[in-house]
């Protein structure tokens, strides 16, 4: 090499420094320079186009319903007979304070199936033969903040992509003009919506309904003083200046999820609106979701509103309601809450199998935990992690089926328990996903959703 090709080599890098460490890394560095550089350029042109699943996918949506605050789950769908018998008992003699308190609703045996539901679900026991109930649910804490992080991100100990991002990473969405995956409210908080580690373009988009429901926006998608011309001409500028940026980075992922975060926002402006627009529905559907309707409107909104979005192609979309952590006052609160949804939900699974898109639609409805089977305020219960309740419907799920169990009293899980890992590791299966090969390489180490745990539950299947 003579001088003066040294000398174009040299004034090449930014700092002597820099020219150093690249020549002593040799033609090594530059053939990983080069791999790099494919990688972006392949993964920078559509991160959210579709992508093909490991295996035939059984679902092709999610609903997420979080019902935070952890519902009672022998309250709900853990029906216990000898709960109701042992109302009153010590439930032993070193602790004499605690007796158990039985449930204040009345359960019947519904649909073919005769799976237990009490009588604050009237609407959803006619669907029981579409439930997957999940009867041996546990997790690692029962701290509401620790245990929400963990249902959505697989850990409770350090931020991770949530289960929604992680969907997105492997499967890309539909529709190129909505967000892949929408949380209602921001369920939980952001870290339960948020990709962590996996590029900013994964990430859950937040859509605020608004009190009682009744308005519906995405923070900072518009902007009112320029026209879609202008904006666009805006875009265009700050995409070019962007994008000049990641050919000198080469690697560069929050830039690249940054570029197209604004492309989406753009494309949202149209879009979002025209889907949550429900005037298009008719009155017969709005009045099945219990909209308008007082105590239903709110839930029942998110439920038709996640119906639109999958509809139109969005691949993740969680909805929730807050206000089961019941330590006391649990007849009435409960009761509020179950009116709050029992009507929507039902509409929602009709609404689905008339449309032909509950097979293709797994949804999934739950809390952190459960609650005890001893009374709390005479009222009321505490925080129960060893053993709660879930359940699947659609989306190749095995309807009127009921999955593993508690013990006697609704304590802790002692038939076919099922971790939050377990949990995951199933719905990834359900929607085409190996969970051992869903991976991301960060930090010199791969990592999944399911951590190093998550064995699929196979005789949820249909």
């Amino acid at each position: 090499m003579d001088s003066t090709m040294i000398t174009n080599t040299f004034n090449a890098f930014t700092s002597r420094r820099q020219f150093l460490k690249t020549a002593s890394c040799g033609f090594g560095y530059l053939a990983l320079a080069d791999l790099c550089a494919r990688v972006a350029a392949d993964e920078s042109t559509n991160p959210l186009a579709p992508k093909a699943p490991h295996f035939k996918a059984r679902a092709k949506h999610v609903i997420f319903m979080y019902m935070g605050g952890a519902p009672s789950h022998v309250d709900t769908f853990d029906y216990k007979p000898k709960l109701q018998a042992d109302d009153g008992k010590s439930i032993d003699k070193q602790q004499a304070g605690r007796k158990f308190l039985k449930s204040p609703f009345k359960f019947a045996k519904h649909g073919k199936s005769g799976i237990w539901l009490p009588d604050i679900f009237p609407n959803l026991a006619k669907h029981a033969d579409e439930l997957c109930v999940l009867n041996s649910m546990y997790t690692d804490v029962a701290v509401h903040g620790a245990a929400t992080t963990q249902l959505h991100t697989g850990n409770f100990r350090f931020p991770r992509p949530s289960m929604g991002a992680w969907v997105l990473y492997g499967l890309g969405t539909e529709n190129s003009e909505l967000p892949g995956f929408i949380s209602f409210n921001g369920a939980g908080g952001t870290n339960n919506y948020a990709s962590a580690f996996l590029p900013a373009t994964y990430q859950g988009t937040r859509i605020n309904t608004g009190p009682g429901g009744r308005s519906g926006n995405v923070a900072n998608i518009e902007n009112p003083r320029l026209a879609a011309e202008f904006q666009r001409k805006q875009l265009d500028l700050l995409g070019k200046m962007n994008k000049e940026q990641l050919a000198g980075d080469k690697v560069n992922p929050e830039l690249e999820g940054l570029i197209e975060s604004y492309e989406l926002a753009f494309r949202m402006e149209g879009a979002v609106p025209q889907v949550m627009d429900i005037s298009s529905e008719t009155k017969a559907t709005q009045d099945a979701y219990g909209i308008g309707a007082k105590g239903t409107d709110g839930f029942g909104r998110q439920c038709l509103l996640a119906r639109r979005f999958v509809e139109a192609g969005v691949r993740f979309v969680e909805l929730g309601l807050g206000g089961w952590d019941n330590h006391n006052n649990l007849k009435a609160a409960m009761t509020f809450n179950s009116h709050a949804i029992d009507q929507p939900i039902a509409a929602l699974l009709n609404d689905l199998k008339q449309r032909k898109l509950l097979k293709d639609t797994l949804i999934v409805w739950g809390g952190e935990f459960g609650r005890t089977a001893a009374a709390q305020n005479s009222d009321g219960r505490d925080h129960n992690n060893r053993g709660f309740s879930m359940w699947m419907a659609g989306g190749g799920t095995k309807g009127g089926h009921v999955h593993g169990a508690t013990d006697d009293h609704g304590t802790a899980a002692v038939d076919k328990k099922m971790h939050i890992n377990d949990l995951h590791a199933t719905m990834l299966h359900l929607l085409g996903l190996e969970h051992e090969k869903l991976t991301y390489r960060y930090s010199g180490r791969d990592y999944r959703l399911t951590d190093l745990a998550g064995v699929v539950a196979k005789d949820v299947l249909a």
